[in-house]
């Protein structure tokens, strides 16, 4: 068993006891000080408390990225209960299968989502529901939400300011090994899996982070991901824990805007997934505006064109961009590649974090030699118990203490590895093992092309082929031809992809993946039917 804390809510009693005045969490609308967010945990935490929420319940939490938000997680925690999070978007019979699912009696829930709330409580009973909205609860939302019990929780995170006082519950007795939050993963490509993480992952995981970003008391993240996705939860997790602070902006659709509260709010950190950037690269002139404070970005989610790495590197100068990898599984984060050997292990996603093992190894688990592509593997402290109730699923990735990561990599001579592929999309074309980001890097490199993705379709001589997709950048208008002719004079043969479809966007899930399996959709259907593989 893991040693025991403190963990993220004793993080911010602390903080809230030594720093009450410094910020903590941040919104256009809404500030909330360390004293502020403390006291409103432990207003929060005495109300469940008295609702019935005891250590090792689960309480489910479906709400856009508000101070709220934050309340009401570390509130959970301070329970020793389990924060299940979830992405308000997704339907309600998605909703409704995860409450069954984890037995939820508790939600915090978003005032504008009540009719689909509504609809969820009428087939799921809950104890009650506690609905965070601007002000008082009218009377049409009580009625949307089908009659359950509902409790006002403000946006900025105070209860109900009509509810009594609730007595203090007494601090729970938690263990590392408790599960702290259960996040569940997009239900757009087949049915959600809740990972399962545990005080002690978070705990584990964060103080890496801090340790490697070089996170302090100073620092100031402005925070466009949503909260209930491991990524943009690590943010938060581990400025909560440095003591520093978060300005929480969901205005990405104006790109620019976002960026001009970089001077304003003081930021000296940023984080993104490749869609992220991409955005900020044709949409805003960088040059234009200032980051007198900007120390460091941070890129993770999925490969991005080195092209782009290096474009942001530039744009950003003198701040360092850390690329990253990790997933949900290893609670966020597995390996970083340090700014200062970025030139050099370009196209790396680079070394173990601290506390963090990598291997790779072929499909017995034997490790392979340095230059040879097989299976990630790792180990340490941050690595999930499982998925909630699927054993099945777990032991699939969980073998002899190690995390079968699913991805193929390659460790170079100095230890940096490097990201081949998803075992599950590698193309074997004519006998060729090939990873489809190789192809994509290759053709995103085109002039007119500002991003790509690559399939493999059936073809009856080769055993599969590769098949394009691209975006071009704004004004140019790529051929095919043109297209075949950059990518013949660059890569053997039988990775030229036999077809190039322009598109106006590459489709993607709410955390800025891209969706091979709508692509190989598509292609099936352009090819009359016939099955494409991602």
């Amino acid at each position: 068993m893991h040693a025991r804390g403190p963990f993220i809510h004793e993080w911010v009693a602390e903080h809230a006891a030594r720093q009450p005045d410094a910020p903590a969490v941040d919104t256009p609308a809404h500030r909330l000080t360390y004293g502020a967010l403390g006291e409103r945990v432990r207003a929060l935490s005495a109300q469940l408390a008295a609702a019935g929420v005891r250590r090792g319940d689960r309480v489910l939490a479906a709400l856009p990225n508000v101070p709220a938000t934050v309340v009401a997680s570390l509130a959970v925690h301070a329970l020793g209960a389990t924060a299940v999070e979830v992405n308000r978007e997704w339907g309600p019979d998605v909703q409704l299968g995860i409450a069954q699912e984890t037995g939820v009696r508790h939600a915090f829930v978003f005032g504008r989502d009540a009719v689909a709330w509504g609809k969820v409580a009428a087939a799921h009973p809950f104890d009650r529901l506690w609905v965070v909205h601007g002000g008082p609860l009218p009377e049409r939302l009580l009625s949307d939400v089908g009659g359950a019990p509902a409790t006002l929780l403000l946006e900025d995170g105070r209860v109900d300011p009509a509810l009594p006082p609730a007595p203090a519950p007494p601090p729970a007795d938690v263990s590392a090994d408790a599960p702290a939050l259960i996040l569940y993963t997009s239900g757009s490509t087949g049915r959600p899996r809740g990972v399962v993480q545990t005080f002690g992952n978070v705990e584990a995981n964060s103080r890496s982070i801090v340790e490697y970003l070089g996170l302090t008391s100073a620092d100031r993240a402005l925070l466009v991901l949503p909260l209930y996705y491991c990524y943009g939860r690590s943010v938060l997790q581990t400025h909560l824990l440095a003591g520093g602070s978060l300005f929480l902006d969901s205005r990405f659709a104006f790109p620019r805007t976002v960026l001009e509260g970089f001077a304003r709010e003081g930021c000296t950190g940023f984080a993104g997934v490749p869609m992220t950037f991409e955005i900020i690269r044709r949409q805003v002139d960088v040059r234009s505006l200032s980051f007198p404070r900007l120390r460091y970005l941070t890129q993770a989610g999925g490969a991005m064109a080195p092209e782009t790495i290096d474009w942001v590197r530039e744009a950003f100068a003198p701040a360092k961009l850390f690329v990253m990898y990790g997933q949900t599984e290893a609670t966020a984060r597995l390996s970083y590649l340090p700014p200062e050997r970025a030139r050099e292990k370009r196209g790396a996603i680079g070394i173990p974090i601290p506390g963090v093992e990598l291997r790779v190894v072929d499909e017995h688990g034997r490790e392979l030699p340095s230059g040879e592509t097989g299976h990630l593997v790792a180990r340490g402290k941050n690595v999930t118990l499982g998925y909630f109730r699927d054993p099945e699923a777990t032991a699939a990735i969980l073998h002899d203490g190690w995390l079968w990561t699913g991805d193929l990599a390659e460790r170079d001579p100095d230890g940096f590895f490097f990201h081949r592929g998803r075992s599950k999309e590698i193309l074997k074309i004519g006998g060729h093992r090939v990873s489809p980001i190789q192809i994509e890097h290759a053709v995103a490199e085109h002039p007119e092309v500002a991003e790509a993705a690559v399939i493999g379709a059936p073809d009856p001589l080769k055993g599969e082929v590769p098949v394009a997709f691209v975006v071009a950048r704004p004004g140019a208008s790529p051929t095919e031809e043109s297209l075949r002719a950059f990518c013949q004079a660059r890569m053997p043969a039988y990775q030229v992809p036999v077809r190039f479809t322009v598109v106006a966007a590459l489709p993607r899930n709410e955390s800025g993946k891209l969706l091979r399996a709508a692509l190989v959709e598509s292609a099936a259907a352009a090819a009359g039917g016939g099955r494409a593989r991602a």
